[in-house]
Formats: C-alpha cells, structure tokens, sequence
C-alpha cells in the first residue's frame, strides 16, 4: 500500500469515527434525556415512545439498563466521545501511539460485547425495541470493525495478525461481513416479533 493510499485511508476512518461517535453520542445523549424526564415525572411518555413493542420506556425501567449500577448511556457518552474525539484529531493531523491504539481496541471490543448483550436482552428477555438503542447498536459494528481492521494492518496488533491470510480475506469481504451481521440483527428481530409484525399487516 503506497503513502498515498494510506493516507486516504486514513482521512476516511478519520471521517467516520467522528460521524459515527457523533451519532452515538446523540443517541446515547437522548437516552439519558428521556431517563431524567421520566424520574421527574413518572407520567412522561418518552419520545421514542411509539408502539409497545418499539417503546424507549419499556425498554429503560428494566434493570438491563443500568447494567453497571448507573444509566447504560453514560458508558455510551464517554465512549462514542472518544471515538468522535479520535476521529477528529486523526483529521487534524494527529498521530497517536501504538499504546493509545490498543487502549482503543480494548474498547470497541467492551463496546461491542456490551451492546451484543443488549441486543440478545432487548429481543429476547425484554421483548421491547428501543430506537435510540438501535442506532448504537447500528454504529458500535462498523466502528468496532473499521479499528480492528486499522489497527491489524498496521501491525498494532502483532505482526501474525497483520500477514495472516485468514485476517486478509476478511477485509476484502467486509461489505457482505457487515451486511450478513445486519441482516441477522434483523432477521432475529423479524423472528422474534413476527406476531406483532403479522398483526400489523393484517391490519
């Protein structure tokens, strides 16, 4: 890869970490929103709020939302910070330490078995579909990804990572490994509520 492409590469990652962390902090910010105005008034109905089924506030009164003893999207807030935070020094001409790009890793990795855990809550314990969740879950895949594949072909992760064959094949089907995962994030959700789904049609 010549220094030109690398380059491009990297104002590209640059630009989607600070969108994508962007976006997580919105959504995580909206939550936390919705969580006050619901202590202060228990009457509130959440702006998420739209179906039972695609409810907000089913979804923050069960105790998979404060996992950690405190509101989920705090841990949200701090960690998509980072990553917008990443993202915008990388474009403005930044270059972090290889420690600093493990010390990352670590955390798309919590963050990204964090929010597979929530999903498998959501659909499968808590039967309700928060929509400001969805768009975490919607961004915590690509931006654990797109690191992952930075950080393996710089050799932050080790040099066998980095001219593994196994890992090589990987990137060049990213596209249809991400559109797989979306679809099965879908198709267990269409599974799991089809009854609300058909019921809807037939009506």
């Amino acid at each position: 890869m010549d220094n030109r492409t690398r380059h491009d590469n990297g104002r590209v990652l640059a630009t989607f970490l600070l969108g994508a962390g962007i976006a997580g902090c919105v959504a995580a910010l909206a939550l936390i929103i919705e969580r006050l105005a619901l202590l202060t008034d228990p009457s509130h109905t959440p702006s998420c709020d739209f179906s039972p089924l695609v409810s907000c506030g089913s979804v923050m009164e069960t105790s998979q939302a404060s996992a950690f003893g405190f509101p989920n999207p705090l841990i949200g807030i701090v960690g998509f910070t980072v990553v917008a935070t990443t993202g915008a020094a990388l474009l403005a001409g930044a270059r972090f330490a290889k420690w600093y790009w493990v010390c990352l890793q670590g955390g798309v990795l919590f963050g990204l078995a964090f929010v597979s855990w929530l999903i498998f809550q959501s659909i499968f314990r808590i039967g309700a579909l928060c929509p400001y969740c969805m768009v975490v879950w919607a961004v915590m895949l690509p931006v654990f990804w797109f690191v992952t594949r930075r950080n393996a072909t710089s050799g932050d992760l080790g040099r066998w990572v980095a001219e593994s064959p196994f890992f090589k094949t990987l990137w060049r089907w990213e596209s249809l490994i991400l559109t797989i995962a979306y679809l099965s994030i879908v198709g267990l959700i269409a599974h799991q509520f089809w009854f609300y789904w058909s019921t809807l049609v037939g009506s």
